[in-house]
C-alpha cells in the first residue's frame, strides 16, 4: 500500500524534522495531530478501519483543550511507504510492541530517535532487542484518550504533558521547540526518565486497573469509600514493588497521585477500561499482571493487582469474533 495523503493530493514534505507515528489511537492520534498542526512533518503508521477512515476522511481530534481536523494525512501501513526518519513515536499498545518493533527498520538510520511513548516499564527494553540501544528514549505522558470511531480521536482528559530522556539530545531540543509551538502539548526532557516510567507505572497500573475491574470513571472511586480503598491499595502495591526494584518513589507521592486522578473530569476511565468496555485486547498483562509477577519475583504479596489481573485475563484478547 501507497502512502499518500487521505484527500488524494499526496504527502507534502517539508525542510523540517520527519516525524512518524507508530500507531495513531489516543496517544497517537493526539500527539501527531498536534505536532502536525503546529507544522510538523508527520506520517502516520495505522491499520484496519482507522488506517482507511484517515485515508479517506483524515484525522479529527476531540479534545476540551481545542478539536483538530487534518484533511491531509500522510498515513500507511507499511514503515517502508515512508523510509527514514528524523524522530520515530512509538504509540502502539503493549501487547503489538514486539512486532510493531520488529518492523521500524525501514525508519531508521544512524541519526534516528526513538522516543517511546507506552506504558508500563517494559517498552525501551523490547525497542532495544530491534535497533540499536542508543537511539531509543523512554518517554511517559498521563494524556488519556481513545479512538471514538475509525478517523476519529478523543482527548478524554489528562495533561498533555509529555516526559522523555535524552535531556541535551539536539532532536529532542527541536522537538521541545515544535511542542511549544502546538496547542495542548507540552514537553519538558528529564534527565532521568526510568523514576518517571517508574511512577507512571505504578499510578497508571491502579488506575487501569481500577476503573477497568471495577467499570466506573475516577470520580465516583475517589467519592465511595470501599472502593476508593481499592484503589489506593492498588497505589500502595506498587509503591512497595517500585522500592523492592531499586525505584523508592518520592516523598509526597500518594499526594501527587491524588492529583492527578482529581484532575480529571469524573468519567474518565483508562484506556484498558474503553478497551475492555469494547470488546478489544487489553494491556492487563503489562501492567496488573506485571505487578503480580514482580511480587513473586520480590516476594511482596499483591493481592489487589493478582485479583486485577486474575479477574481480567479471561478477557485480555478481547471478544471473540
Amino acid at each position: 500500500m501507497q502512502l499518500r495523503a487521505a484527500s488524494g493530493g499526496g504527502c507534502r514534505r517539508g525542510d523540517g524534522m520527519r516525524i512518524a507515528m507508530i500507531g495513531a489511537g489516543g496517544i497517537g492520534g493526539y500527539v501527531g495531530a498536534r505536532l502536525a498542526e503546529a507544522g510538523g512533518d508527520v506520517s502516520f503508521i495505522a491499520r484496519g478501519a482507522h488506517l482507511q477512515a484517515m485515508r479517506e476522511g483524515g484525522l479529527r481530534i476531540q479534545s476540551d483543550i481545542g478539536n483538530v481536523f487534518l484533511a491531509d494525512v500522510c498515513v500507511s501501513d507499511s514503515p517502508a511507504d515512508i523510509g527514514p526518519v528524523d524522530l520515530v513515536i512509538f504509540a502502539v499498545k503493549l501487547y503489538d510492541s514486539e512486532k510493531a518493533a520488529g518492523a521500524l527498520g525501514p525508519l531508521v538510520n544512524g541519526k534516528t530517535r526513538v522516543v517511546t511513548l507506552q506504558n508500563g516499564i517494559d517498552s525501551v527494553g523490547i525497542l532495544r532487542r530491534h535497533i540499536p540501544s542508543d537511539s531509543v528514549i523512554g518517554g511517559a505522558t498521563y494524556l488519556s484518550g481513545f479512538i471514538k470511531q475509525p478517523g476519529e480521536v478523543v482527548h478524554a482528559g489528562g495533561l498533555p504533558h509529555i516526559l522523555v530522556g535524552g535531556h541535551g539530545d539536539p532532536l529532542i531540543k527541536d522537538l521541545q521547540a515544535l511542542c511549544d509551538r502546538a496547542v495542548g502539548l507540552e514537553l519538558k526532557p528529564v534527565a532521568d526518565i526510568d523514576n518517571v516510567l517508574w511512577e507512571k507505572f505504578v499510578t497508571l497500573a491502579a488506575f487501569s486497573g481500577g476503573t477497568s475491574l471495577m467499570r466506573s470513571g475516577i470520580g465516583p472511586i475517589l467519592d465511595d469509600p470501599e472502593a476508593r480503598i481499592f484503589i489506593e491499595q492498588l497505589r500502595d502495591e506498587g509503591m512497595a514493588i517500585a522500592a523492592a526494584a531499586g525505584h523508592p518513589l518520592a516523598e509526597g507521592f500518594e499526594g501527587r497521585v491524588t492529583t492527578r486522578w482529581s484532575a480529571f473530569p469524573p468519567h474518565v476511565k483508562s484506556s484498558m477500561a474503553n478497551d475492555l468496555e469494547r470488546g478489544k485486547p487489553i494491556e492487563v498483562a503489562w501492567l496488573s499482571g506485571r505487578m503480580h509477577e514482580l511480587g513473586i519475583k520480590f516476594g511482596i504479596a499483591t493481592p489487589g493487582h493478582t485479583a486485577v489481573f486474575r479477574a481480567l485475563h479471561l478477557h485480555a484478547a478481547g471478544a471473540a469474533l
